[in-house]
């Protein structure tokens, strides 16, 4: 990286959290788009951050707290071997409009200066009173004049970066808002820290909603919406700290999943959106957690791909048929919400009439035949059934895609089987009936 780059890259830090807006992949998930991401992230300045208060994870200002950790945060180690960056306890012994004076058990009192109070709001005033208790970091522990520089603002940093370590070891997930962007992905605050998610660690959902050519046009709309991730890499030296919304939504989702599995009935009917499509049929969200709509629970229609009758996104109506809540799987069907088809041919069809049909399919023992008059019917014909004469192969007599007259000679409405005969279309046997048919077909 050349100086220019490196000085803006520079630039893109914040006064009191730098954390650098790198990309890193999770060691234990996906492989991947991590240096191209990492390369734009420390070159390009994060504007898009609004001037917003520093929040805790609870969404407070770590000010308007008065039990806020840095009220009781004890890493102070060994007092006599005070060192700068070292984090400890003290007690403010006296303030005034220019300094705060606070005991950290050393000869000399240390010296939060006027210049970090000008910074901080009047809640945060209000509670540096003599007699309470802060955590402090340790800024200079000899500076020019002999004085012990300390910083609560610097402290509050180091406790969070401690915090951000916790939820890396434990995995837990942490709430906050998306405070702005770059062309690399998301800035999320962890504390007074600045987490960074990089495109590929946002969450699938979130990506969908992802358009345009612009970091504005893009991630714009995001900026102050809720956010849940998973802190995936803490680098304190580096000032690196790396989210990721993909994990926590993962988690999420799953915990949903088992909500909902022991609320649902086998029958009922839920509007979904569907998430994705597989060669076996398409998964579909019907409220925070995701089922199954298998191939042949598509449609009553022959389907051969689910991208034949439903595209990612679209808003559909299904009903459960099937739920699992040891494995967790969900079973939905979206042909049970449209009229039945074997109920026409139930009613308006009977062994022994004519029928017309389009062949579809032909395999060693038949060949399959969709109803001109109710398309989404297939019948057999039996090889045994298409002539006198012995056949080895249906396409000795059929073709794909032909039109053909045929008899029904069985119905099984429950099994849902039609079974179709085309050397029987001019047979005797059913004379009478043809005749009583008008001879149609």
């Amino acid at each position: 990286m050349n100086s220019n780059l490196q000085e803006v890259g520079d630039s893109a830090e914040l006064e009191t959290s730098p954390v650098s807006a790198e990309e890193s992949q999770p060691a234990v998930e996906e492989t991947p788009e991590v240096s191209s991401e990492v390369a734009a992230v420390e070159v390009v300045q994060d504007e898009h951050v609004p001037a917003t208060e520093d929040t805790s994870t609870n969404g407070e200002t770590a000010a308007q707290s008065p039990d806020s950790d840095w009220l009781a945060q004890d890493t102070s180690g060994d007092p006599k071997a005070l060192k700068r960056g070292t984090v400890l306890e003290g007690t403010i012994t006296a303030t005034s409009p220019t300094a705060v004076h606070v005991d950290i058990g050393q000869k000399t009192e240390g010296i939060i200066p006027g210049r970090e109070l000008e910074r901080m709001n009047r809640e945060t005033l209000d509670i540096l009173k003599p007699g309470a208790v802060v955590t402090v970091y340790v800024v200079n522990p000899h500076d020019h004049n002999g004085d012990i520089i300390l910083s609560i603002n610097r402290a509050l940093e180091e406790i969070d970066w401690q915090r951000a370590e916790e939820y890396r070891q434990s995995q837990d997930v942490y709430e906050s808002h998306v405070a702005g962007y770059n062309k690399g992905g998301l800035i999320v605050r962890f504390g007074r820290l600045r987490g960074f998610v990089p495109q590929s660690q946002i969450s699938v959902d979130r990506r969908r909603l992802m358009v345009g050519e612009t970091p504005e046009e893009r991630y714009g709309k995001m900026v102050n919406e809720a956010i849940a991730v998973k802190v995936m890499e803490v680098d304190r030296a580096r000032n690196r700290l790396i989210l990721s919304e993909r994990s926590a939504s993962r988690e999420s989702r799953e915990s949903r999943k088992e909500s909902l599995i022991t609320r649902l009935q086998v029958g009922e009917v839920r509007t979904g959106r569907v998430v994705s499509l597989v060669d076996f049929g398409a998964f579909v969200d019907i409220g925070g957690a995701e089922g199954l709509v298998h191939l042949t629970e598509l449609s009553w229609k022959h389907v051969t791909h689910p991208k034949e009758v439903l595209k990612v996104g679209q808003e559909v109506k299904v009903e459960v048929i099937s739920v699992d809540p040891e494995a967790k799987r969900i079973g939905l069907s979206m042909k049970r919400q449209e009229a039945d088809p074997w109920d026409t041919v139930a009613i308006n069809f009977q062994v022994g009439q004519l029928v017309q049909g389009i062949v579809t399919k032909m395999t060693k023992f038949g060949a399959f035949v969709r109803l001109v008059d109710v398309p989404e019917i297939e019948g057999l014909v039996h090889i045994s059934e298409l002539s006198d004469q012995r056949v080895n192969h249906p396409r000795e007599v059929l073709n794909e895609d032909e039109t053909v007259t045929l008899r029904i000679i069985k119905m099984d409405i429950s099994e849902r089987r039609l079974g179709l005969s085309l050397k029987k279309v001019n047979s005797a046997e059913y004379l009478d009936m043809d005749w009583f048919a008008g001879g149609s077909g």
